[in-house]
């Protein structure tokens, strides 16, 4: 599900880097790369975050489920960025409404 959407005027190949850097900063174990798209991979307790560009062309913060986990990346994400926080989470393409997997 994609609960928010990092505005910024540049490309966001420019973003990665500051986003990545940010985000070390705050948690204990990330994970990234920049190659055609950007990802971040957070991951806290059984928990993770995705900061991508999967589906956009600027990043999006993502996780299976709603939760803490996601609030702490999107504070972190504030303090330095302009989000836009979705009213109601959108699912992506490839998920599932129902919540079945098969």
């Amino acid at each position: 599900m994609i609960f928010a959407e990092i505005t910024y005027p540049e490309r966001y190949e420019e973003k990665h880097g500051e986003l990545c850097s940010l985000l070390k900063r705050s948690f204990s174990h990330v994970e990234s790369g920049l190659q055609s798209d950007s990802w971040i991979w957070i991951h806290l307790g059984e928990q993770k975050v995705a900061v991508d560009t999967f589906s956009s062309m600027t990043h999006q913060v993502k996780s299976p489920r709603p939760g803490r986990h996601v609030d702490d990346v999107i504070a972190v994400l504030k303090e330095q960025f302009a989000v836009n926080v979705y009213r109601e989470p959108e699912w992506e393409a490839h998920e599932d409404p129902s919540g079945d997997q098969d």
